[in-house]
């Protein structure tokens, strides 16, 4: 039996150990935000990241990613634990979370909104075509958000603690025609307000996707910080600030998320699916989480086929028939299971 092609992503991680980029570390994480429950999809980014740490004997790391408090309960914290380490996974003691970094991130927006800090010329750019296109379309150009008026940055501003008296808003950057963008969202929670499951009141803004996630991957030490197509567009801003900052810079890589037919594949639609009393909670056998594949009897494994089928065109955004995990699953059941006519005939 021939050994199993390798991916793209194991293609750059090899060239890289051939080049001794990372000292020939490898060290990935599974970073989600804990507003829900797992689904299938997640499964593939963690068998991804697990699986690629694994086979280069690198680390794999466990994040929440907590940064809305509006959205994040401790309830969805606990179910993530559980389903990655059903699926197999060991994050080993590298359980982390995005809120243990509040205090750094406060102390580098700082440092990167200082008036005398010198800024690189460099213009942050996108690998293709089609990026910088859509990135046009999302953003401002550099003329128009000059015209805008200018506002006050402020660290404060950026992410401060509750107590702070300023706050007046997110600090912007306005270089490079990247649309301002903002280190941290207000979070002006309702009466009685909604605490942050780990830090309480303490912040009363929250640091933005682009602000967070390269900070959290360079203050754990990640070699490849592997994300879906999605978060392409937010590749520059991803580097810029890291660049801007002086610290340690991960490189990112995008890969396709895994959608099937026939089948909601967003944790918002999945969640009015359960306040709507539609389903009988996040565990129904019809959905599409793992706990409701769980219930529904599929087996846990590290490295499903379906995973591994979908990984060969990994660059490009496709859809999976459903038919092909039901098929996926009688295979594995047919090795792994009993089956009843052998007890019937002893």
């Amino acid at each position: 039996m021939s050994e199993t092609p390798n991916n793209f992503i194991e293609e750059i991680i090899r060239e890289d150990n051939r080049t001794g980029r990372w000292g020939g570390r490898v060290h990935t994480r599974f970073p989600p935000e804990p507003n829900g429950y797992l689904h299938i999809g997640h499964a593939k980014s963690i068998c991804l990241n697990h699986g690629l740490a694994q086979k280069f004997g690198g680390k794999f790391n466990l994040r929440m990613d907590d940064t809305n408090p509006e959205k994040e309960e401790q309830e969805y914290v606990d179910s993530i634990i559980e389903d990655v380490r059903w699926l197999g996974p060991d994050w080993e003691d590298r359980l982390f979370f995005a809120s243990d970094y509040f205090e750094r991130m406060y102390e580098l927006a700082e440092q990167l909104i200082a008036p005398a800090r010198p800024t690189s010329t460099t213009r942050p750019t996108s690998r293709s075509r089609t990026t910088a296109a859509r990135s046009r379309r999302r953003a401002p150009t550099a003329r128009a958000a000059a015209a805008r008026p200018p506002r006050t940055s402020t660290c404060s501003a950026a992410c401060a603690p509750a107590s702070s008296p300023t706050g007046q808003g997110p600090a912007r950057e306005n270089r490079h025609g990247l649309a301002q963008p903002a280190p941290a969202r207000p979070r002006h929670l309702p009466h009685p307000p909604r605490q942050h499951h780990r830090t309480g009141d303490k912040w009363c803004l929250y640091p933005m996707y682009n602000w967070a996630h390269g900070l959290e991957d360079s203050i754990e030490g990640i070699t490849h910080s592997i994300c879906t197509l999605e978060f392409e567009v937010h590749r520059p801003l991803y580097d810029w600030f890291l660049e801007q900052l002086g610290v340690y810079r991960p490189q990112q890589i995008e890969f396709a998320r895994l959608n099937l037919s026939y089948t909601v594949m967003s944790k918002r639609k999945l969640l009015e699916l359960v306040q709507e009393g539609l389903v009988d909670g996040w565990d129904d056998p019809r959905m599409p989480t793992i706990c409701g594949l769980r219930r529904r009897g599929y087996p846990a494994r590290g490295d499903p086929r379906l995973l591994r089928a979908h990984r060969r065109d990994a660059r490009a955004a496709s859809t999976v028939e459903y038919a092909l995990l039901e098929h996926c699953l009688r295979d594995d059941l047919n090795l792994t299971a009993p089956r009843g006519w052998r007890c019937w005939t002893r």
